[in-house]
């Protein structure tokens, strides 16, 4: 259990909240909202002792353990990738280091066979010999392919490090789990999986920051709602917490309404006969009436929605793109392969798939922004795109006012239109001032919209725009998407936000593409398997359709089937030696093993030993194996 006594929370004169008393509870997981700013992940970084509060209390057990992800990857740069995981539980391990230089030497002392034994009761209590297929599991369901599992962590890229630490951190099997928009740096398959896992496997206090609708609804069991410089607790998932907080505000006003009526009543007799002397004591009466009611406070919200419009020139021809073939490579590595399609004038295109599938490479190769190794791809008639870039580095640099930049963005507009634009994202006042190299994720992506704004260009190519940005922003845009009168191709993980906007869905695939002409919902309906279930990378194609593809795929696909089997046979295995190894281990931890008359058991048990592990590591390759083989597929 946590205990928020009467907390607050200030900067310099402004308020985030104050007197705040929460009770938080095992087995629930409470999704915190609010608007940009309002202290979501202030709120995080307190419970954490992080930072300080203004005033009252946050209690929980010494003994309790509180994990807050950490980008500090720097001090593991040399070490193996599930090493790093396992670092996550510091007793374990402490006592695999020691064991294996105790085990390294050639004879024992009594003293040093009987810290073996402590050693094996450590690794034992804290399920050390299942510890590796856990992280394994862990690094797989995050998408870091099975094949980087042992190497350095020095050689993955940015986000890989980020999701390994994160590994680190569900390994650690902490009591308080601080989740600060931990979907931001995972793809729409690892975002499921994490969904899956908080909701079955993690049974400490989950508080979670996310501006992922979809990730809000199926994980929260409670909200947190920090609006009105307070924070409101909600039963249920964001969807009823709306609703919750709508039907308070409806109470409130309706109240106060009312309150306000019966004022008005009584000091309408107050008025009227207060002067008479026979009624002097009646009015005097309802004027006490009057100063004892206790009022109904409507707060204003501190929830802001920007005003987005997208407005077009002209309009574009009737075929917009034309791509043919398109394939690109970095190296070794394949991102795109055959990649063909059409888009027509209106298309609202969903471009999904897991990460590394090449979906902002394939936007930057329609921009010409990068060269496909082959294909062709052809812009229609009266084509203008704008441009979304998912680094918003590549177009916020420099030392410049956010009133400054716009200006020179668009230079053919007056400086009023460009304030008005401003307003409209939510830019008002001293704000214009502000230099650009200081805003925050969800501001810089508010003025870059604004500069869509402003373009009135009519094609909008976007990648993940609704990384940074909070709840009501996410939907302002999907609404102002779904009324535009161009056409979309927008990069998204975001299931709410492409169920809102898409009417067509590119899913990326190591083939090529699945190209749907329907919804992001009709989509998933009509695939026969959900691909965000499926914890490999490869987007499973519609039985449906499987019947008009070519023989290579039905063998594929045959070929897909055995792997599994296998992947199943083998992961059974792995599960059987390893329970045998906890019962060698349960032998390991009586100390009487470790004297001189049993030295023939010992060096017996220690060969079983031996042997088990020597087999255990033998199958998880071969499992590695055809993973891997599953994952080319």
């Amino acid at each position: 259990m946590l205990i928020i006594n009467q907390l607050g929370m200030r900067y310099g004169g402004d308020i985030l909240f104050e007197d705040v008393t929460l009770e938080l509870n095992s087995r629930k997981r409470y999704g915190i909202t609010g608007a940009n700013g309002a202290g979501k992940s202030t709120l995080l970084r307190l419970i954490s002792g992080e930072e300080s509060l203004t005033s009252g209390s946050i209690d929980y057990s010494k003994e309790k353990m509180v994990g807050f992800l950490k980008q500090d990857h720097f001090r593991y740069e040399n070490d193996r990738v599930l090493d790093v995981v396992m670092q996550g539980n510091p007793r374990l391990w402490q006592a695999l280091q020691e064991k294996e230089i105790l085990l390294n030497q050639t004879h024992h002392t009594e003293a040093e066979g009987l810290a073996l034994g402590h050693l094996e009761e450590i690794i034992n209590a804290e399920n050390g010999y299942s510890a590796h297929a856990v992280a394994h599991e862990l690094l797989n369901g995050l998408g870091i392919p099975q094949s980087k599992h042992f190497g350095p962590l020095g050689l993955l890229s940015g986000g890989f490090k980020l999701r390994t630490l994160f590994a680190q951190l569900l390994f650690s099997n902490p009591d308080i789990l601080l989740l600060d928009e931990p979907t931001n740096h995972l793809d729409i398959v690892s975002i499921n999986w994490l969904s899956e896992f908080l909701q079955e496997s993690f049974r400490g206090v989950l508080l979670f920051v996310s501006h992922d609708r979809d990730f809000l609804n199926s994980v929260s069991t409670h909200i947190l709602d920090i609006d009105y410089h307070t924070v409101t607790p909600y039963p249920g998932n964001y969807e009823a917490a709306l609703k919750s907080k709508a039907e308070r505000a409806e109470l409130r006003e309706k109240t106060r309404a009312g309150q306000d009526k019966k004022i008005a009543h009584l000091q309408s007799f107050v008025d009227r006969f207060g002067a008479k002397a026979s009624k002097a004591k009646q009015a005097q009466s309802r004027v006490k009436q009057i100063e004892k009611m206790e009022l109904e406070e409507i707060k204003l919200s501190t929830r802001l929605t920007p005003h987005l419009q997208f407005p077009i020139v002209r309009q574009s021809g009737k075929v917009v793109m034309e791509a043919k073939d398109i394939a690109k490579s970095f190296g070794d590595l394949k991102v795109l392969n055959n990649v063909s399609f059409t888009i027509q004038r209106g298309d609202k295109v969903g471009v999904i798939g897991p990460n590394g599938m090449g979906k902002s490479t394939l936007l930057k190769i329609l921009l010409d922004k990068l060269q496909a190794d082959q294909g062709t791809h052809t812009w229609g008639f009266e084509c203008y795109p704008a441009y979304f870039a998912q680094d918003h580095h590549e177009l916020l640099f420099g030392n410049k006012t956010v009133l400054d930049w716009l200006m020179d963005h668009a230079s053919n507009q007056n400086t009023q239109v460009v304030r008005n634009a401003l307003g409209q994202v939510l830019f008002t006042g001293d704000d214009h001032a502000k230099n650009i190299a200081n805003l925050s994720g969800g501001e810089s992506t508010r003025l870059l919209l604004a500069n869509l704004m402003l373009a009135k260009q009519n094609i909008l190519i976007l990648d993940e725009p609704t990384n940074h940005l909070d709840l009501e922003s996410i939907d302002a845009l999907a609404n102002a998407l779904a009324e535009y009168e161009g056409t979309v191709i927008c990069v998204s993980h975001d299931k709410y936000f492409l169920e809102k906007m898409a009417t067509r869905i590119l899913a990326i695939q190591h083939h090529g593409i699945e190209d749907y002409a329907g919804t992001y919902a009709e989509y998933l309906a009509d695939c026969g398997q959900d691909f965000l279930s499926h914890l490999s990378s490869v987007l499973a194609p519609s039985a449906k359709k499987e019947t008009s593809k070519s023989g290579k795929n039905k063998s594929d696909n045959k070929q897909k089937n055995t792997l599994e089997k296998e992947l199943q046979r083998l992961q059974t295995e792995i599960e059987q030696l390893e329970k045998g190894l906890s019962v060698l281990a349960s032998e390991f931890s009586d100390t009487n093993l470790y004297l001189p008359e049993n030295a023939a058991k010992l060096k017996k048990l220690e060969a079983e030993k031996t042997g088990k592990q020597a087999k255990l590591n033998a199958v998880m390759e071969a499992w590695e194996r055809a993973a891997q083989d599953l994952e080319a597929l």
